[in-house]
């Protein structure tokens, strides 16, 4: 191998193959990260899919089949289902495999999978802190996790040489890797992802139950905000049907945290009180600015929109 790229697994198994599965077989691909990729889907559709875009060299609906001879299995299914699909798959991994996935929450999925770990086999969770709203096999593409962070969170006592494994994966489809105890990954999506997901899904249900009482100018006037939270809110639904369920602790802790900040600011408002207003946009104008400084996000106008010829003002959008 050239120096500095990291040694391919002979057999990586994706399990899942939406968005994020179908994403890590075109980048291990691109990348020359696995000699072979075996794709594991239970939707015969989806498998069709995978077949006609040629990204697995073979694909099969049976965990069995799929796990037989894998050196890597990265499950990329919903969080209420890696354990249930960890479970069938286990009995049939050889030692020395490693076992991953890409699932938003991590506490409950090693108290799921760990007490049922075969000898010689580790357990590596993982979590690519990214995604688009779109799903399926065709919304992959091989960048996808490019500049991008990738959470480790291996129990306590794993194998070195299993954790660096997983790490040099991401980290040769582009991502930034940092390791953290389960538990405290779940706190931190709590308030990074899961709470600012759940505040969308309710601001946005909030609008449609007032849709009819405004005469739908709610969805013709929706530009700013709020057209920015339904791009949040068009997530898969049963992902974050799962996710809540099982990270419930940290959400509520967070929720509970979140209640007092409005309560505080919803004070501010009605009492007039434009310097405690001021004092908290200038904060987080400033936290934005920080993700745009850290890579994670673009400081071009409209949000990087794309603009057309039709606006005038750029080059006609690709279609």
């Amino acid at each position: 191998m050239a120096e500095g790229k990291p040694e391919p697994f002979d057999r990586l198994v994706v399990v899942g193959l939406g968005l994020i599965g179908s994403s890590i077989a075109r980048a291990a691909r691109r990348y020359g990260l696995a000699r072979e990729i075996v794709a594991v889907d239970g939707d015969a559709a989806v498998r069709a899919r995978v077949q006609d875009l040629g990204i697995a060299d073979h694909v099969t609906g049976d965990a069995a089949e799929g796990a037989a001879g894998g050196d890597l299995v990265v499950l990329c299914v919903p969080v209420g289902a890696i354990g249930p699909v960890a479970l069938a798959m286990l009995p049939h991994l050889k030692p020395g495999a490693i076992v991953s996935d890409v699932g938003s929450v991590k506490a409950s999925i090693v108290a799921a999978i760990r007490p049922h770990l075969p000898e010689g086999v580790a357990l590596v969770p993982g979590h690519p802190v990214a995604g688009t709203e779109y799903s399926g096999p065709d919304a992959g593409f091989s960048t996808l996790f490019s500049g991008r962070w990738c959470i480790l969170t291996p129990p306590e006592g794993t194998e070195e040489a299993a954790i660096e494994r997983v790490r040099a994966l991401w980290e040769g489809m582009g991502a930034i890797v940092e390791t953290m105890s389960p538990e405290h990954h779940d706190l931190v999506l709590a308030i990074t992802s899961h709470v600012p997901h759940l505040i969308a899904y309710n601001i946005v249900g909030t609008a449609a139950d007032l849709e009819t009482v405004t005469q739908s100018e709610v969805i013709k006037f929706s530009a700013g905000g709020f057209r920015d939270f339904t791009r949040i809110a068009s997530s898969d639904p049963t992902m974050w049907r799962d996710i809540f369920l099982n990270n419930r602790d940290a959400v509520l802790e967070m929720l509970g945290r979140f209640n007092e900040d409005l309560a505080a600011l919803a004070k501010a408002v009605r009492w007039g009180d434009g310097e405690a207003l001021h004092a908290m946009f200038t904060r987080t104008r400033a936290i934005r600015r920080s993700i745009v400084a850290l890579g994670q996000e673009t400081a071009a106008p409209d949000f990087g929109r794309p603009r057309t010829a039709e606006d005038g003002t750029g080059p006609a959008a690709k279609p």
